[in-house]
This record gives structure tokens, C-alpha cells and sequence, in this order.
């Protein structure tokens, strides 16, 4: 109907798994051979059917010679056995074709002499002449064309017979016919044959099929194993050693699976390239970073002391200098809290080992949520410990900082009034430390980029606070150095940064 629109349901179930390489090339070998063994054995059995078909006709016209030589005919003497001593005197009848001379067995026949129809079969089991009941007779008759070859099913035991119809030379009408349960015998063995050879082949054929198919491609399983060691390594970060390659003797150009590893060598080599200019990159940055900010701590500190001395000299100043060198006495310790930060990462970016001590976590929670209600005491600072004390091995300072930094961030950008949660607790091998708030909650844009250096947002978490944008930063690389990991869950009303360490 016009404006109507018929949405097609997705089919129930999940998809099916893609067959593999192997899977399809050995299939396709043992359908191809099951196809070429079915066309064969169709074949030979209908060759072999016609074969026994034209065998079978032959002896059918042979039988009905001998039996147009037993019936004889009208003139004088024509008749065989017209004495009264012979076995075939008197009225011709099925019975004297059946005993005639060399009739095979199963022969059939019907004869009438224009006013009587006599009938039998000779009984290939018992070997005696059985006669034909009345149905078959009908069958025979109405089936049957003189001169004509034709296949007439008689039912019950006998089945199908190939029958003739002939005249004897005497006019006497009569009819042979011989079964077809041995031809179709035969080619039912024939069939039965084939299709069990077939199988069997079949069989074989797919065991050496597989075996083949997964030795020729043992070289692209190893050129995937070596993409997926490659693909396992950390190639975001730090410096990069790209050894791992396809081994030479699979990267044979004349071969489609040496294309594949000749390719995939030359992807890494540029791969490789790049990582180390970029690592070249990077570790001219972080030298840069970290020089900058060990030669801008002795200027920041000197400018921190002549404000401090100018101030504290005792000698009257107008209000706008006092003014002015309290700014820049402000602005010195900002400045040397950034180099700072700026000089623990570009450490940190470097792979400097750290301290490697037992930390208890617990008095370390104690001390920072002490610190953090001293200085922010608008503020609702709860701690939740557990029974016994837990403890990690790392860098007590930068741990510290670590949890100042997050108690801090809950701090700056929270509302007053808000609630701070500080939790510890141990879950499996690592210790986690949770630091939950009330306030805002963090936007989502923001929430990929949280942890990268200087992300900073303009909503009502991130107004202008001061902050470097380097805290977070630095609460990352921290974690990272002490094989752990930070993450953060925030919704309006409920921000939570959970930190797992390893328990020592």
C-alpha cells in the first residue's frame, strides 16, 4: 500500500561463523570427486543395464526360435514330434515351449491355438511350471504388441518380464517372456559397488585432502602469527623494538603466500620506521620539557625570593607595589608548581625507575584526607578503611601525590558543602583506593581526554579554578609506573576516581 513501509526482521539466531580456508578447499576437492564419482557410477550402470537389457533380447528372440520350432506348423511332417510317441504330439500348449530343448530358466510363456490360451513359468527355485493367474494373463494381453520387445510388470513374485509376441508358422499365436529381476540385480550390485568404493575413496580423499591443504598453508599461519605478536604490542607509547618479521622462506614472491609475508615485511619495515622517528620525536620533546623545567626552578625560585625580600624588607612601599609583589610572589609558586609537574612527567615519560618499598596504603589515605579537610574545610571528607591495614610496593612521595592530586581535583571543582568518600579496600591482588563526590559530575566529551595533559573544560566542574590541567596527568603516569591503572565513572551527582595497585 502506498506510504506503507514493511521493516524486514532480522532472522532469529546469532550468524554463522564463516567457514575457514581450509575448511573450503578441502570441501570443494571431496564435492568435486563425489560429483565426478556419481557421474562415473551413473554411467557404467546405465551402460551396464543397457548392456544386459540387449543380452537379455537376444536370448528372449532365441528362446522364441526354439519355441516357433516346437509348435511347428500345419503342413505334413512340419510339425516336430507329429508321431505319437513324441513328448509334443497333439494340441500345442505353454507347456510344450516350456519343456522344449535348451529354454533357460524363469521362461515364460503363453500360448493360444484360436480357441484354448494355455499359460506357465518355469519356477526359478524349484525348477516346475507354475501357471499364470488370470490378472497377469490380462496384463500380457493388453500389453503385449506382436513383433515388439516390450517390459511388462506381472506383480506379485514375478515381477517384470521382457515378453515377446510371435505367430508359429502353423498360426498358432504365442508369447515368451524372460525376468528382469537379474538384469536389475546386477545393476543394483553394480550401483551398490561403486557407491560404497566411492565412499570409501571419498573418505580417504578428504584425509589427504586436509593433511595437504593444512601443510601448504602452514606458512600463512605463520605469517598470521607473526601479525598477531606484533599486533600485542604496546605501540602508543614508549620506545618500540619492531624485530619480529616472517621468516624468509616464506616470503617467496612466486608463491600467493609468499606475497602475503613479502607484504606484510615491508608494512613493518615502514611500521618500524615510523615508530622511530616518532620515538625520536617524542624523546626530543621530553628532553626539551624536562631541561626547560630544571633551568626555569632557579629563576622561579629567585624571583620567588626577591618578592618574599622586597616585601619583608621593613621599608614603606605604596600599596599597588605591595599589591604588585604579592601577585608576583602568587604567581612564582604556580609557576614552580607547573615546572615541577612538567619535570615529573618528562621523568616519568623517560621509564625512571622508581622506589620499590612496601607503602601502607592505609596511613597514607589518613594522612591525605587530613591534609585535604585542613584545607578545604567547606567540605564533607569521609574515610572508609578496611579492618586490617593494607600495603602496596611503590614510591611512597609519588603515591602521596597521587591521592593529593585526586582529593584535590574532588575539591577544586565540587561545590561547597559537597561530600568527598575516600574508600580502601582489597580485591583479589590489588588494593583500590576510590575517591567518590557529590558534585557536578564530569562531561562526557570530556571523559576520553581526562587523563591527558592540560585537558581542561570551561562547564561547572572545570570554571576557573587555576588548575594546570597537569593533576590528573599526573595521577595517570603515576599509577602506570606502579603496574596499575586509574579510571573514572561520572554521572551528575556522582563522580567516582578508582585507583588499583598492586597489594605487596
Amino acid at each position: 500500500m502506498p506510504g506503507r513501509t514493511t521493516e524486514r526482521m532480522p532472522r532469529s539466531g546469532r550468524s554463522r561463523a564463516p567457514w575457514t580456508l581450509q575448511r573450503r578447499l578441502v570441501l570443494t576437492v571431496v564435492g568435486l570427486l563425489a560429483l565426478v564419482s556419481i557421474t562415473i557410477g551413473v554411467v557404467s550402470v546405465v551402460i551396464l543395464h543397457a548392456s544386459l537389457m540387449d543380452r537379455l533380447d537376444v536370448q528372449l528372440a532365441s528362446s522364441a526360435d526354439r519355441s516357433s520350432a516346437v509348435l511347428g506348423s500345419d503342413n505334413d511332417g512340419d510339425r516336430l514330434g507329429d508321431t505319437p510317441g513324441n513328448p509334443y504330439f497333439g494340441t500345442p500348449t505353454a507347456n510344450s515351449i516350456l519343456n522344449g530343448p535348451a529354454q533357460p530358466p524363469g521362461l515364460l510363456a503363453l500360448v493360444y491355438d484360436r480357441a484354448t490360451i494355455t499359460t506357465g513359468y518355469t519356477d526359478d527355485q524349484s525348477g516346475t511350471i507354475e501357471e499364470l493367474t488370470a490378472e497377469q494373463v490380462k496384463l500380457l494381453v493388453y500389453n503385449v504388441t506382436q513383433a515388439q520387445t516390450v517390459t511388462v510388470n506381472l506383480g506379485g513374485e514375478l515381477g517384470e518380464y521382457r515378453v515377446q509376441a510371435e505367430t508359429s508358422r502353423n498360426g498358432t499365436l504365442y508369447l515368451v517372456g524372460l525376468p528382469l529381476s537379474g538384469v536389475e540385480a546386477t545393476s543394483a550390485q553394480l550401483a551398490l559397488i561403486i557407491a560404497f568404493v566411492s565412499l570409501a575413496g571419498l573418505i580417504v580423499v578428504a584425509i589427504i585432502a586436509a593433511w595437504v591443504v593444512r601443510l601448504a598453508l602452514r606458512p600463512l599461519q605463520r605469517v598470521t602469527e607473526t601479525a598477531t605478536r606484533v599486533s600485542q604490542l604496546p605501540l602508543d607509547r614508549g620506545e618500540v623494538s619492531l624485530d619480529d618479521r616472517v621468516p624468509g622462506g616464506d616470503t617467496d614472491s612466486r608463491t600467493e603466500v609468499g606475497r602475503v609475508g613479502a607484504a606484510l615485511n615491508r608494512m613493518l619495515d615502514h611500521v618500524d620506521l615510523a615508530l622511530e622517528a616518532r620515538q625520536a620525536s617524542e624523546r626530543k620533546v621530553r628532553q626539551f620539557v624536562a631541561d626547560a623545567s630544571h633551568e626555569l626552578r632557579t629563576p622561579l625560585a629567585s624571583i620567588r625570593g626577591y618578592s618574599e625580600l622586597t616585601r619583608r624588607s621593613g621599608q614603606k612601599l605604596p600599596p599597588d607595589a605591595i599589591h604588585a609583589l604579592g601577585r608576583i610572589e602568587s604567581e612564582s609558586v604556580r609557576m614552580t608548581g607547573l615546572v615541577e609537574d612538567l619535570l615529573l612527567l618528562a621523568r616519568l615519560d623517560e621509564g625512571r625507575e622508581l622506589e620499590r618499598e612496601p607503602v601502607d596504603l592505609t596511613m597514607l589515605l589518613v594522612d591525605a584526607v587530613s591534609d585535604a579537610h585542613a584545607a578545604g574545610r567547606d567540605h564533607v571528607w569521609t574515610l572508609e578503611l578496611p579492618d586490617e591495614p593494607l600495603e602496596a610496593i611503590g614510591d611512597e612521595p609519588r603515591l602521596r601525590q597521587v591521592v593529593t592530586n585526586l582529593l584535590a581535583n574532588a575539591r577544586v571543582h565540587t561545590d561547597t558543602g559537597s561530600e568527598v568518600v575516600v574508600a580502601l579496600e582489597a580485591v583479589g591482588d590489588r588494593a583500590v583506593i576510590t575517591v567518590t563526590d557529590n558534585g557536578p559530575g564530569i562531561p562526557e566529551s570530556l571523559t576520553d581526554t581526562l587523563f591527558e595533559r592540560f585537558a581542561r573544560g570551561d562547564t561547572s566542574r572545570f570554571r576557573g579554578t587555576g588548575s594546570t590541567g597537569l593533576g590528573l596527568a599526573i595521577v595517570a603516569a603515576v599509577v602506570a609506573a606502579h603496574q596499575g591503572q586509574v579510571t573514572v565513572d561520572s554521572k551528575p551527582g556522582r563522580t567516582q576516581f578508582r585507583v588499583e595497585l598492586p597489594l605487596a
